[in-house]
């Protein structure tokens, strides 16, 4: 069992929970059933910390779309966060995101609205991105009477929630009807190759395996061409015209290097984009508030990005 190398680099809590990772031998998903990777993955929710208590929670369905609004004041006209859940496109849901969601419409004052869209292997390409899509459309619709302002809508998420955002983001570009005013993306899944460096370097130590990442893709999107630009959306040609971009990153992910390149394609394409690198943690680490300084930090980040 060869060591981790980069083990002291990490921050104390990740580094725990990395410790334990390897000494359980790397367990594969590649082993488990989909109701297994699941239940692991709701089984992390306490290190997200504690929950905050807000004005008011409530779910709707409107056209078979879950939603699940965070509203943190008995106010109008707040800004609106609409937020897509990560789980390599096979996991995660309402459950798994609830307190950051809770954390950001307290912290930014927001109306933050989550969505639940549907998951393979049940339901693959392009059910997925075609529920984020309308997702938005309903809440540009009724988003006046939840409280929100419809001028000021945010778009976010995080791993696959992220690459949901993107593809959102650019299908409402080639719509021409409207944009948010901008887009956060949380180490965003976006090159189902897996053959950056990072993948190589970060792929097999840090919990989120290229296993995780790579199965993920294809539960959702079988045999669809690698490049394909809503596979990886890391390979879309027209960016020029999106919102402006923030990204947020991960010292020790295996997507840094194509998020990180991602960033630099924004630039060229003269998008007003953003991106900054968290050290010491995994991807992933946006949901363990509990345990890492960076993620709290994030949260804080990203709530201020909300609110301006």
């Amino acid at each position: 069992m060869h060591k981790v190398e980069h083990l002291d680099h990490l921050e104390k809590g990740i580094r725990q929970l990395v410790e334990q990772f390897v000494e359980a031998g790397r367990p594969s998903v590649l082993h488990q059933s989909i109701e297994e990777r699941r239940a692991g993955y709701l089984s992390t929710v306490p290190l997200a910390g504690d929950k905050v208590e807000l004005y008011s929670i409530q779910d709707v369905n409107i056209d078979d779309i879950t939603l699940r609004l965070y509203q943190p004041v008995d106010q109008r006209d707040l800004p609106v966060l609409i937020y897509y859940h990560g789980g390599c496109f096979v996991s995660g849901d309402l459950e798994t995101h609830d307190q950051q969601m809770r954390q950001l419409a307290y912290e930014g004052k927001a109306l933050v609205i989550a969505v639940q869209y549907r998951l393979a292997p049940e339901y693959t390409y392009p059910t997925a991105h075609d529920d984020a899509v309308r997702a938005v459309q309903i809440v540009r619709e009724h988003v006046t009477a939840w409280g929100g302002d419809r001028n000021r809508i945010t778009i976010a998420g995080d791993s696959a929630g992220g690459h949901l955002a993107l593809v959102t983001c650019l299908r409402l570009k080639e719509q021409g009807d409207w944009l948010p005013q901008r887009q956060i993306l949380i180490y965003p899944m976006l090159d189902a190759s897996g053959t950056s460096t990072t993948y190589a370097q970060y792929g097999n130590d840090y919990i989120v395996t290229r296993d995780v990442l790579i199965s993920g893709y294809e539960a959702y999107f079988g045999d669809l061409p690698l490049n394909h630009p809503e596979v990886s959306p890391l390979y879309a040609e027209n960016l020029t015209g999106l919102p402006e971009t923030y990204m947020l990153t991960a010292e020790f992910d295996p997507l840094l290097f194509e998020n990180e390149a991602l960033y630099r394609k924004l630039l060229l394409a003269d998008v007003d984009v953003h991106c900054r690198r968290y050290l010491g943690v995994n991807h992933g680490f946006f949901q363990l508030a509990g345990i890492s300084i960076a993620a709290r930090q994030s949260l804080h980040d990203v709530a201020t990005m909300i609110y301006r």
